[in-house]
């Protein structure tokens, strides 16, 4: 399965593939040596050790961007893959063309979760949102700021990332978050996503 992933992604014609791992040791050993543009990591079935891995590989080679590539769809392990530190997540079930966009778009400095995910975290944010205290108000409750942020958060792009196409501080930014979460009643990064799509700020 490996070398099959492997030969997909060179058909692209513009990705090359420099190491391909087994595990997680073998991975640190590769990105020792040779330090990709992409880190594409499958966690399937391992809510744990799949996250902790996304985490060791960011705070060893922050510069370093990482793919998961999976088969689950559930608000749950997206969510854990962000907040580890994943850059982009995409389903096994997605085409190839959207293989290739997300590589390319992670590898150009852009977040990416593919719209078949994405639709999953809109259902089930819509799903739960009238059912919680506190639930979503209205999009009007936002500054201009705090609508700016919400938008590249829609579009996958995080807080450092924010901060320097918004020219503001990682501190600023930061603060315009929580402060769009605490106004529309949102607990989690998946929630602000789902929001922002189904409100129009996609």
């Amino acid at each position: 399965m490996r070398d099959g992933l492997c030969g997909l992604l060179e058909s692209d014609g513009t990705i090359e593939v420099v190491a391909a791992s087994a595990n997680r040791r073998d991975a640190i050993e590769a990105l020792d040596i040779v330090q990709p543009h992409v880190a594409i990591i499958d966690f399937s079935t391992d809510l744990k050790g799949g996250p902790e891995t996304i985490a060791h590989l960011k705070r060893r080679w922050p510069a370093v961007r990482i793919l998961v590539l999976t088969v689950r769809r559930d608000e749950q392990f997206i969510e854990t893959a962000l907040r580890a530190g994943a850059d982009g997540y995409v389903l096994k079930s997605d085409s190839r063309a959207e293989l290739f966009n997300a590589v390319h778009r992670i590898a150009s400095g852009k977040g990416y979760i593919s719209p078949s995910a994405l639709d999953r975290m809109v259902t089930a944010y819509a799903q739960t949102s009238d059912r919680l205290p506190g639930r979503a108000r209205p999009p009007g409750a936002l500054t201009h700021r705090e609508q700016e942020v919400i938008a590249l958060i829609a579009k996958g792009y995080r807080t450092r990332e924010m901060a320097q196409l918004m020219s503001l501080s990682h501190k600023t930014v930061e603060k315009h978050r929580t402060n769009l979460m605490r106004k529309l009643g949102l607990r989690s990064a998946a929630a602000v996503a789902a929001y922002a799509i189904t409100h129009g700020f996609a």
